[in-house]
């Protein structure tokens, strides 16, 4: 039958559609809800269309202040991270040292294990440590379960980056800054932006290492789970709907700038 052979044919892409629309369905229910005027405290059922949480996304009390202080940790998380795994990243494909092979292995370690033995191990560190739990011990414990993604992400540009560029540089009388700027850098930053970006996305979602190590400290998810416990505000989708329009806009910036920059180099 016709319908069965243009199926078969593409297949492939049909799957890819309903992956995509399976994964993003749960992005549109939160954009709709953003929308919504519930009548009790709980936004989990449609009653009225309505733009007075847009209008006020800082209406509820501690949702701002937790927004900037996740933003904040993640900002610096991801520099912290990027800046540690890009040497690290570096270090374990240039050089020859010992327990080598080992420290590649144990970069995966905070990748593979669960989430909250991880986040019961630092509780127990810092409280040994007679540290005070707050904005620090987080920021230090997200620095940590960052630096692996970071880790791999750069390595993996690192390895695909062909040697003879460089001794190319150093036969043109460039020294090693120089080499490292110009040549090495923007080679590797593709691989340095995804591993900032990821250890972005993976400090501001975080939600078990935060609530174990926060103390007193509040953080965005963490207000989002308070908040379902008494009732849910609709200003939360507002705030979730911006930040996934933000990244889309970010990616197809990226992908613009990407086309751009083909199409330039074939002309």
């Amino acid at each position: 039958m016709p319908v069965l052979r243009w199926i078969r044919r593409n297949l492939v892409v049909i799957a890819g559609l309903l992956t995509l629309a399976y994964m993003i369905l749960p992005n549109i229910v939160v954009m709709v809800f953003s929308f919504n005027k519930p009548k009790g405290r709980f936004n989990y059922s449609w009653q009225q269309f309505s733009l007075e949480a847009w209008k006020d996304p800082c209406g509820v009390a501690d949702l701002c202040g937790s927004l900037s202080l996740s933003l904040q940790i993640a900002f610096w998380a991801t520099l912290g991270a990027t800046a540690l795994g890009t040497m690290i990243a570096f270090a374990l494909v240039r050089y020859r040292f010992r327990a080598r092979g080992a420290i590649n292995s144990l970069i995966f370690l905070p990748m593979a294990m669960p989430e909250v033995v991880m986040a019961a191990s630092l509780l127990t560190l810092f409280l040994n440590m007679g540290a005070q739990l707050g904005f620090w011990t987080v920021l230090i414990a997200h620095i940590m379960f960052c630096l692996s993604f970071v880790v791999t992400a750069v390595k993996a540009r690192v390895m695909s980056m062909d040697p003879r560029l460089e001794e190319a540089a150093r036969d043109l009388y460039a020294g090693p800054v120089q080499t490292f700027v110009r040549v090495t850098l923007p080679i590797a930053a593709p691989g340095i932006a995804a591993g900032a970006l990821l250890a972005f996305a993976l400090s501001f979602d975080d939600f078990i290492i935060t609530n174990f190590n926060a103390g007193s400290t509040v953080t965005f998810p963490m207000f989002v789970w308070g908040s379902a416990q008494r009732g849910t505000p609709v200003q939360i989708n507002v705030i979730g709907t911006a930040m996934f329009l933000i990244a889309v806009l970010m990616v197809l910036v990226g992908q613009l700038i990407a086309s751009r920059r083909k199409s330039n180099a074939r002309n």
